[in-house]
């Protein structure tokens, strides 16, 4: 069977995907976007029942299509989401092919361009762009042994209460993920345990303004100012009930255990590494931090915004923050599951080219790898902290259809028909 001929096949049809579509048909180059299962699965199977968009509808959106029947402030829920990109699939018209699976991407021998090995036949592309996101392979540490006797799954695979067993649980991961389901599964009347480490706190909204709207107001999205940051620290904001900050100490309030880092399993036992308080007490200095910057760029910018000065009060340090526990024997506390809020990792297996680092990790400028011909969207840092979230995938997006058509360009150049 011959392969299909195409100049750019996108693999993925979520966010990424839909917005690279978009500016690629703005360019003019034929495309299709190859998806193995619906569009934005994602939103649709791999996430809880209870989950809605970490930003508020006029923010996390296409700059072509609001949101319809749901208030602009609101924090639309999971099916909502993939419902708004697969309308905005529609509107545009977009070559999109669900039921799709890519295996294998590899360097075309003697010429230019790719062969692209899918579950419905062979293509060649001159350019592929990963746009499979940055929520590819669920990822947790190999502490509890399979044989340990307690019930054990990732997030993705979290739906509600009643999907566990009865008993008590430890949720291990504070990001955005493992505090709302602590507190989802403490509000369903479980004795639950949360795993806290290194993390960034950030006000939900600070005098009459969401998070993000300070995040584009203060310069932070671009982060012109760059100040360092560490890997793997989880980002702990939420739309969860409205939308509210998360506080950890208001957790232990509602009768959340908060235990440090999960660190090892010695026969039934857990440990827990030291630097609880110190990790929350870093998570307050930059919530405060935000708080303080709000507040001079509204005095520097003479706005009338009114002040908030309960946001800048903290309530006591609950019992287990003042003594936290080293070791937690999980059959005497009843502790029957553990839900790994762990993040994922990337799985570019598929993707046989030579465009990853001694790590095996991408390696671009902007998206645009060593590999030539090759493209990533959607990664966490891709450009800016923007990259991964909706309002920045898609200007990310713009920039590499821009490098696409200008490559274009060069390989139809003709001296002799211009």
């Amino acid at each position: 069977m011959s392969a299909e001929k195409i100049n750019t096949v996108i693999v993925g049809a979520g966010q990424a995907g839909i917005a690279m579509s978009e500016h690629l048909a703005q360019m003019g180059v034929p495309h299709v976007v190859l998806e193995r299962s619906r569009i934005a699965e994602r939103w649709r199977s791999e996430r809880w029942d209870s989950l809605v968009a970490n930003g508020p509808a006029w923010h996390d959106r296409f700059p072509s299509l609001k949101f319809d029947n749901i208030s602009q402030q609101a924090f639309p829920p999971k099916e909502r989401m993939a419902q708004y990109f697969e309308d905005y699939a529609k509107m545009l018209n977009a070559p999109v092919r669900t039921g799709v699976d890519v295996h294998q991407v590899t360097r075309l021998a003697g010429r230019s361009g790719f062969r692209v090995v899918t579950s419905a036949g062979d293509f060649e592309a001159d350019n592929v762009v990963a746009a499979t996101g940055p929520f590819q392979k669920p990822s947790f540490p190999r502490i509890v042994p399979e044989s340990a006797g307690v019930h054990q799954m990732h997030s993705s695979v979290y739906k509600n209460p009643q999907q566990l067993p009865a008993g008590g649980v430890l949720v291990v991961g504070a990001g955005a993920s493992g505090t709302q389901i602590a507190e989802e599964l403490r509000k369903s009347g479980r004795d639950v345990y949360l795993s806290v480490g290194e993390h960034y706190r950030p006000p939900r909204a600070y005098r009459n303004r969401d998070y993000c709207w300070w995040l584009g107001a203060l310069g932070l999205w671009d982060e012109v100012k760059i100040k360092p940051k560490k890997e793997h620290v989880a980002f702990a904001v939420s739309g969860y009930e409205g939308g509210k900050t998360v506080d950890f100490r208001r957790l232990a309030h509602m009768g959340i255990t908060l235990v440090g880092i999960t660190r090892s399993w010695d026969n039934g036992v857990l440990s827990f590494a030291e630097g609880l308080a110190e990790n929350i007490d870093a998570g307050d200095k930059a919530y405060f931090d935000v708080l303080r910057d709000a507040d001079a760029y509204i005095e520097r910018n003479g706005l009338d915004l009114p002040p908030e000065p309960q946001a800048w009060e903290l309530l006591p340090d609950p019992e287990c923050l003042r003594n936290p526990l080293a070791h937690l024997d999980i059959a005497a506390a009843g502790i029957t599951t553990i839900i790994w809020a762990t993040g994922f990792k990337f799985d570019f297996s598929w993707l046989q080219v030579d465009a990853f680092d001694e790590k095996g990790l991408p390696f671009h400028k902007r998206g645009i790898s060593a590999e030539r011909g090759i493209y990533f969207l959607g990664l966490p840092n891709l450009v800016n902290r923007a990259s991964s979230f909706i309002y920045g995938v898609w200007h990310d997006a713009k920039y590499i259809a821009d490098h696409i058509a200008l490559q274009n360009a060069y390989t139809d150049y003709d001296p002799y028909r211009i």
